[in-house]
Order: C-alpha cells, then structure tokens, then sequence
C-alpha cells in the first residue's frame, strides 16, 4: 500500500498502553517492524509486539536509568546510554537481561545514539562536546571526535556515512573510513537563537536530512547540497521540549507531535501540510515514529 496525503489523514488511535509511570523518553522499532522497544524516566524498558498489539514484557535499569534505546542487528539485544549515575552506554541481551559489555569514554550526558544500518558500528553524541565511534565488540571506543559545542548525529542508510549537527548551526558530513581526517561537506545554516538542535536523521532514500530542534521548527535539508529546501511550523512547542520528528519510510512525509497531543504531518516535495491527526496525548509527544515494515506508527508521552 503507497502513503499518500488521504492514507496520511485516515490514521487513527488504535492502541493506548500504560504501561509507564513517568515520560518515554525513547523507542526503536526492530528492522522487521514486528516489536518495539521503549525506553523510559521511570527506568523502565517496555517491548511491545506491534502483530498482536500488546505489551510482551517490561526490564527495569533502575541504577543507571535509560534512554536513547536502540536495536543493534543482533536478535533480542540493544543498546542504551544512561540518565542517572554515568554516562555509559550499554548494551544489553533481553532474553536473559544481562549486560554484553559496557562502553565508557563519555564524561556528560549522551544525546544522541545511532546503530550502523549495515553491521555493528554505532555512534554517540555527548554534552561533553565530543562525538564517539563503537564496535559493539569491544568496550574501547574506536574513534574520537572533539567539536565545538553540543553534537546531534547519524548515521546515512548505507551506513558509509555520518552526519553531525554542531553547535546549532552546521551540519557536517564525514566518510566513516577516513573521518579522522575530518568532514568531507561542511554546511552552515542560519543560527537561531531561539532555539537548539535536538535531533537529526537520514531520509531512507538518503537525500534528505531532517532536523528537529526544541523550538517551533523542523528544518528539512538537501543532503548532498546541504540548501534548506523547507521549514516547517505552526505546531505547539512553548515549554522547548524536545519533540522527534520522523520520516515516513518512504521518504515522502515528515511528522512531529506537539505539546499538546497533535501529530503534524507534512508532504517533503510540496512542503504542504497535509494532516493534523489527534494523538489523544495527556502530555507532549516526545517521540514518534513509522514502523519500517507495517501501515502503523507509535507515538508516546508517558502513554504510548
């Protein structure tokens, strides 16, 4: 079935789940679309299976806390940096939930997290102004980054390249092979000082790059030319909370939830908005995002 503007209009709630008592702060849908995992400030870490709809079982990380979680390619494991006591990034098997191994090298909070699309390399992103490359096989960081300011990152969807949002106002583009030897495009956007970058990712066609800030905007990028080919506005966002914007699988569409339970969804070529859905949200819709396989998306406050 192809997305077009009336699919978009027709989603409706088919599911609300409870099952947290605090704010999710984090979900990944697994490659095949058949579970997703959620990440929460109540330590928490809930996996949904999204065939029958339900809640298969919930795993606590009550010492270190939990977020930004993310599937690895690996069956059953994920990875996850912390929000309490370090600022070490796990990774952890559910099937038995016990850690793999550890990956220390952070010294402030981790931002951002992207897992490889191709094999087991993930990048993190810190306040502490650096960016880290991992394997997932070894605890030692296998590449180190120091920027100017706060980092959001990602990974392209051949995995051959990263891209990292600096300090708000450049995007920079490195080959994962030779990146040492530092970005190989360098684009510079107009710095608002209203705001901050929160988020940055891939189209699934590789062409364009989305930026999410904790502003009233999302900024869309060509992602060879870095040009501004859209911004788009006029959801609610008053309290500068970090929303997730999100690409439909098939590039064409982008979506963010609001502070106030909406969901906005906009056509990328056109620019146009297309939906405002109603999320039934109690708070602001902190994440959102299409299943990769499957006609559904999730979307969460402290109620997914």
């Amino acid at each position: 079935m192809k997305l077009t503007d009336n699919v978009l209009r027709s989603f409706r709630v088919a599911k609300v789940f409870r099952e947290n008592s605090d704010k999710i702060n984090c979900f990944d849908f697994s490659p095949n679309g058949e579970t997703v995992i959620s990440s929460s400030d109540d330590d928490s870490i809930v996996l949904y299976d999204c065939q029958e709809g339900k809640p298969k079982r919930t795993l606590y990380s009550k010492k270190y806390g939990v977020d930004l979680i993310r599937y690895t390619h690996a069956a059953n494991t994920v990875v996850y940096s912390s929000n309490k006591i370090d600022d070490t990034i796990r990774y952890l098997s559910l099937h038995d939930n016990k850690y793999i191994r550890y990956f220390p090298g952070h010294t402030k909070r981790v931002v951002a997290l992207s897992m490889s699309p191709v094999d087991d390399t993930f990048i993190s992103g810190s306040l502490d102004k650096t960016i880290r490359l991992w394997d997932l096989r070894s605890p030692n960081c296998q590449g180190l980054m120091h920027l100017q300011g706060k980092p959001v990152c990602s990974f392209d969807p051949e995995g051959l390249i990263f891209a990292a949002g600096v300090n708000s106002e450049m995007v920079k583009l490195y080959d994962l092979r030779s990146f040492d030897k530092g970005p190989f495009a360098t684009f510079k956007m107009q710095y608002d000082r209203t705001c901050e970058w929160t988020g940055l990712k891939f189209s699934n066609d590789g062409k364009l790059i989305l930026i999410s800030t904790n502003g009233g905007f999302i900024r869309l990028i060509d992602a060879f030319k870095g040009a501004v080919l859209h911004t788009f506005g006029g959801y609610n966002n008053s309290k500068a909370v970090t929303l997730e914007a999100s690409f439909t699988p098939d590039s064409q569409f982008i979506m963010i939830g609001s502070e106030d339970g909406k969901i906005h969804v906009w056509n990328g070529e056109s620019g146009m908005k297309v939906a405002v859905l109603d999320g039934k949200h109690t708070g602001p819709i902190t994440c959102l995002q299409f299943n990769p396989k499957f006609m559904t998306f999730a979307s969460a406050c402290s109620n997914m």
